[in-house]
């Protein structure tokens, strides 16, 4: 049995009055999800245990199987192990994004949707003028990157970035979370007030002021954490000796290297609505001919949810149909190896509020040659009818792989 994973990250969501009352997975055209689910077995998926927040970290270790209590040292650790940087005895990290603030409130957590290229110099740049001692920065994704820091206390309070669009920045800089952290929290938040005097004036960002694009004017700090201490999925589980991850996203890329994962890097993967589709899905089809499990992860539909667009999100989802599960369904029906297709979100991030919610989601497993339920389409509401019922945690991936039935 083969087993691949199509995760649309963001994709779940509310009913929308623009939307005619239906959720962007409702109102989207796309059959071969539909197929799957109509062939399949369907339910509904708690992915944030309790005590947490509501994120993709979150999400995808519990998608896969993980005890976060057990293993969740921050998204930071788990970007650093994607992008090659190590976290020594003693070493924090952290994610540092960068953001767009205007009127002391943060505009979007994102710098406008920079580009990696753009995004790389103002890295660059702030780790000349304010790394080397005992913080560095690292390049990563358009506006998603790393900060490393020397003895650092992991112990403090810090907000996602896109939680608070919208909001006062000061009301969210970093805070002590007990005894002993108040120096590191004062020494992010230094950080960030600092890049904040420094990148309005770079050549990047006179640049895209002059096209009149939002600037990346600020960095933001958040999610610190320790090297994690997680075993591969080979080491739980016999049916996976081998498997790959397909992302644009540092943090599932590091979140694969720790499952032990290979990470299969695809050109012009960006994780907005304009990635190539195409290019992931032939790298999942190769890799699922001589792999056993192939992790697919397409961050599109969470960005278009960020930005509050539920047209661009009805049209992500149609990308994702369209472009990743119909090729791969239709190679796969080809083959005389049975194969196992599960297709899901991690989260919802509903374009109402523009952030993630701890909602269940959707998800459907089909398995060649199995009977399905009596669902016939793969929305929220449907799925809610599915014989799996409501699972969380570990449940799903011991589904996945057979061993929950």
């Amino acid at each position: 049995m083969k087993y691949i994973i199509i995760l649309g990250d963001g994709m779940a969501d509310e009913p929308i009055p623009s939307l005619g009352g239906k959720t962007p997975l409702q109102a989207a055209r796309k059959p071969e999800m539909d197929w799957l689910a109509a062939h399949g077995r369907n339910g509904l998926l708690d992915t944030i245990p309790e005590g947490f927040a509501p994120g993709s970290e979150i999400a995808n270790l519990a998608i896969l199987g993980y005890d976060l209590q057990e293993v969740f040292e921050g998204r930071g650790s788990l970007e650093a192990a994607s992008m090659g940087v190590p976290i020594g005895d003693g070493e924090m990290a952290m994610r540092c994004n960068l953001i767009t603030v205007e009127d002391g409130r943060i505009k979007n957590h994102s710098g406008g949707q920079i580009s990696s290229g753009e995004a790389a110099k103002l890295i660059h740049f702030l780790q000349d003028e304010l790394g080397g001692d005992d913080v560095n920065f690292f390049p990563g994704v358009s506006y998603r990157h790393l900060l490393k820091m020397k003895g650092g206390d992991k112990h403090i309070v810090t907000t996602p970035p896109h939680d608070i669009i919208g909001e006062d920045y000061r009301k969210y800089l970093v805070k002590p979370g007990r005894e002993g952290s108040e120096a590191t929290a004062e020494r992010l938040n230094s950080l960030i007030l600092e890049s904040m005097e420094l990148l309005p004036e770079h050549p990047v960002n006179i640049a895209r002021a002059r096209e009149g694009k939002d600037i990346a004017n600020s960095i933001w700090l958040w999610s610190p954490g320790y090297r994690p201490k997680m075993k591969t999925l080979a080491e739980q589980f016999p049916q996976i000796r081998k498997g790959s991850v397909i992302s644009a996203v540092d943090l599932i890329k590091g979140i694969g290297v720790y499952a032990g994962l290979r990470s299969i890097d695809v050109e012009g993967a960006t994780g907005l609505y304009d990635t190539n589709y195409e290019g992931k899905a032939q790298a999942a089809i190769e890799a699922l001919r001589t792999e056993d499990f192939v992790f697919l992860h397409i961050e599109a539909s969470d960005e278009a949810g960020h930005d509050g667009d539920p047209d661009l999100k009805v049209r992500t989802i149609q990308y994702l149909n369209d472009r990743i599960v119909k090729p791969v369904l239709d190679e796969v029906r080809k083959w005389d190896e049975p194969v196992s297709i599960a297709v899901l979100p991690d989260h919802p991030t509903p374009c109402a509020i523009r952030t993630h919610t701890a909602r269940p989601v959707p998800f459907t497993i089909y398995r060649t040659g199995c009977d399905g339920d009596s669902v016939e389409r793969f929305d929220e509401f449907s799925a809610a009818r599915g014989s799996y019922g409501m699972l969380s945690g570990r449940q799903f991936i011991e589904t996945f792989l057979g061993n929950g039935e």
